[in-house]
């Protein structure tokens, strides 16, 4: 053979699809039907229906077997075969269309041979009786709905050959002929039972891909959280070590004939300083955004100029302003001697309350809002409350991933965050942060659970003025 002939279709792939065929006939393979989701009390309707169906086929199988003349104990056997083989037909589909299509073939055999030799007094139908065409096509379909198309193709296929092999190559006589519509009516059960599988498979395939992608957004959000987080204490770290850095470079100045071993000391500590500050901002640095209306480089900004400074609790007047300026009744109630603070701690507070009346503002049109700072010698307690809505809110276009960046940034310092709906149709968030990172035993972690009744009115007072 040249390189010009052409060459052979290669048969293989062919062959491993029909070994594969065959292999599927052969094998018992369990495939039940499963029950419907709901109602509950209906899940075996299904079921009970089929088995209803079952044993209304074996009867008439039966009876009808009677028109071929078969005799007990054949006929009874091949026509409640036919019943059979739908009820197994709900677990073991490949055994059931095995069994129907071989009690279909016995009784056409032995109906064959009382019709060549004697002429029967009405013509039955033959190779396919009713009852038998019904059962078969019933099976054939549970087959297609519960494995592969390419079984349920097969299962045809031989079904086909075996009714032209019975009808068109051995024959009969004086009879009607069904073995044409049964192949029609074979092929549209099949075809139909392949469909509703195909179905069902893409919408679970597409369940598990809004699953998936589900997953992947509340993954990205925390990334995102995190990142801007990390941004905002980038920020924190480096103005530490750039003043660091200036009162080594000052230091040697305010000392009246400094050694020289003292401005070599200063020196390497402001060299380090300035080491360290190159490799966090080249490090973190990547956080920042060159679009001034997207300061975090994730697709949602708030607006802020990338280069101003980080918010502390100072401007927590400017906030519940802003907040009032929207709309919404704020009052703000500050408890406990004010000790300092770590930039850390002060942010993710300020960032918590401004998240919170961010959500009272989307979520609770119209309410009143209480923001409660407590300070005790562990830490800091931060409370949002908001009363009932008055009006219903608007829909919003955020991602609701607000909770999620409160609950990072109090997990981050070591602190705790809880949020609850009121006794009064509001909503509390309630924040403890430690000053060291650590939640101690002596920090007032009961008071995170906001009670039944903690609610805002509209003059501001709490439900409970004893607290």
């Amino acid at each position: 053979m040249t390189s010009a002939e052409p060459r052979p279709p290669d048969s293989e792939p062919i062959r491993a699809l029909l070994r594969a065929v065959l292999t599927d006939l052969a094998s018992p393979s369990v495939a039940p039907l499963p029950p419907l989701s709901r109602p509950r009390w209906l899940r075996r309707l299904p079921h009970v229906v089929l088995y209803l169906i079952a044993l209304g086929l074996a009867l008439a199988g039966v009876a009808a077997n009677d028109t071929y003349r078969l005799g007990f104990p054949l006929g009874e056997l091949t026509g409640a075969a036919q019943g059979v083989a739908l009820a197994l037909a709900l677990r073991r589909p490949v055994p059931a269309w095995w069994l129907s299509l071989g009690a279909t073939l016995l009784a056409a055999a032995g109906a064959r041979a009382h019709m060549m030799a004697d002429i029967p007094a009405s013509r039955p139908d033959w190779p396919w009786s009713s009852p038998a065409l019904v059962a078969h096509a019933l099976v054939l379909f549970l087959l297609a709905l519960r494995l592969p198309a390419r079984v349920a193709i097969g299962a045809l296929s031989v079904t086909a050959l075996l009714t032209y092999v019975m009808q068109g190559l051995v024959g009969g006589q004086l009879y009607h002929s069904t073995g044409f519509l049964a192949v029609v009516v074979f092929a549209a059960v099949v075809l139909l039972g392949i469909a509703l599988r195909g179905r069902r498979e893409a919408r679970t395939q597409l369940v598990e891909q809004a699953s998936q992608t589900e997953e992947e957004r509340a993954r990205r959000t925390l990334l995102e959280e995190r990142s801007r987080i990390a941004r905002e204490l980038h920020d924190v770290v480096a103005h530490h070590m750039s003043v660091i850095s200036i009162q080594a470079q000052v230091a040697p100045h305010l000392v009246e004939n400094p050694s020289d071993e003292l401005k070599e000391n200063l020196e390497g500590i402001r060299q380090n300083a300035l080491e360290a500050l190159t490799e966090l901002r080249r490090v973190l640095g990547v956080l920042r955004s060159e679009n001034p209306e997207d300061p975090y480089g994730l697709g949602a900004g708030t607006g802020a100029a990338p280069n101003s400074p980080q918010p502390t609790l100072d401007r927590l007047d400017a906030l519940v302003e802003n907040t009032r300026a929207a709309g919404l009744q704020v009052t703000t109630e500050i408890t406990g001697e004010q000790l300092p603070l770590p930039p850390g701690v002060e942010l993710s507070a300020y960032r918590i309350i401004q998240e919170a009346l961010s959500n009272a503002l989307r979520h609770a049109p119209g309410s009143a809002v209480r923001v409660e700072l407590w300070h005790f010698p562990r830490g800091l307690q931060v409370r949002v409350i908001n009363s009932r809505p008055e009006r219903p809110a608007p829909p919003s276009p955020g991602a609701g991933h607000g909770l999620l960046g409160m609950r990072e940034r109090a997990a981050m310092l070591g602190g705790t965050l809880v949020t609850s709906e009121t006794a009064h149709g509001g909503f509390v968030v309630a924040a403890f942060l430690p000053r060291d990172g650590a939640v101690t035993g002596d920090a007032p972690s009961t008071d995170l659970s906001p009670p039944p009744f903690t609610d805002v009115d509209r003059s501001g007072r709490t439900g409970d003025e004893s607290r």
